[in-house]
């Protein structure tokens, strides 16, 4: 498959390119036809920008929507891999890029300002639809996937203690405290939306002296290797599925809801109405098993995250190779 001709995408951004003579992003350059989306090419004559932020699945989401968008005849200026939430969402609200695909939870918490977020993922994402519409942002459907918090456990462990949701978790604790060993970061473990809340909310007090604070990608190995019994992950990262962990359902919805959903431009949107049905499909597939496998190409497998899009949207039948 013909890709890019020039740096990776994380490398793009605020840096000059040799051989491209551009100062921010590059242009995407996937050799894609439609497959089942972008048939008719409804987007030809667009010069669309996506944008998105530097952590892997963000990287690989931007990819996703570039491609969707070349498959359906515009062209596409590839400005992901901006560092922060606060550059992206200002990219897009600014002018300086037209979509990319954001978070639920981070709109309604860190942009809007709210301090408690909606149980409801449906009317999470609602919420945020309504209130970013005042700001020229339209928020189309959101995805299954939720990159949001939990605790998880290895194989081991989930057969010893039989735990598949944060009720039973803090049941154990109760029965049997010394069974209930924590990995965490060291934010988490302060931050009332964290390990303090957490435990609040299903009733439960786990002893410091069963509370390890730990860089993150320490927390999944040790949690892999049995050395504490629960670990703090993200719901959506890819070494969930490659050390085969098991996540614990939050069934209080403690966690606030962290959907993936494109967020677009509303005055490019009512030039290139297109765009909402071109990326529904795509939306509606992006489940967390599909994101932890997409991820994992990346972070456990050191593909390369357009390429990973790529290759996920023809193996989806979404496009197909020119």
């Amino acid at each position: 498959m013909r890709r890019r001709t020039c740096l990776p995408a994380a490398a793009s951004v605020l840096v000059v390119l040799a051989g491209c003579g551009l100062t921010s992003g590059s242009p995407m350059v996937d050799d894609v036809e439609p497959g089942s989306i972008g048939k008719g090419r409804p987007l030809e004559g667009a010069d669309l920008t996506v944008t998105s932020k530097q952590f892997t699945e963000q990287l690989i989401l931007g990819a996703i929507m570039g491609i969707a968008f070349e498959a359906a005849g515009a062209e596409v200026l590839d400005r992901t891999g901006i560092q922060g939430s606060v550059g992206t969402r200002a990219a897009v609200e600014n002018g300086d890029a037209d979509a990319t695909y954001e978070y639920t939870g981070t709109a309604w918490i860190t942009y809007l300002g709210n301090s408690r977020p909606i149980p409801d993922p449906r009317q999470q994402w609602e919420a945020v639809r309504a209130a970013d519409a005042r700001k020229g942002l339209t928020w189309l459907p959101p995805a299954s996937m939720n990159n949001t918090y939990a605790l998880a456990t290895n194989q081991a462990n989930h057969s010893r203690y039989g735990t598949s949701t944060m009720s039973e978790v803090a049941e154990l604790a109760k029965k049997d405290p010394g069974a209930v060993t924590l990995c965490v970061e060291g934010e988490f473990a302060n931050r009332a939306d964290g390990l303090p809340g957490l435990q609040k909310a299903y009733g439960t007090n786990v002893p410091a002296r069963n509370i390890t604070q730990m860089d993150t990608g320490i927390i999944y190995t040790q949690t892999a290797k049995g050395a504490c019994t629960y670990g703090e992950v993200y719901t959506t990262d890819g070494r969930i599925k490659s050390m085969d962990l098991v996540v614990m359902e939050d069934d209080r919805t403690f966690f606030p809801n962290y959907n993936a959903a494109p967020m677009v431009r509303t005055a490019t949107l009512k030039k290139w109405p297109a765009i909402a049905p071109l990326l529904a499909p795509v939306t509606k597939a992006l489940t967390n098993d599909v994101a932890r496998t997409l991820n994992a190409k990346v972070d456990v497998d050191g593909e390369d995250p357009h390429q990973v899009a790529l290759d996920w949207m023809v193996e989806k039948g979404f496009v197909k190779e020119g």
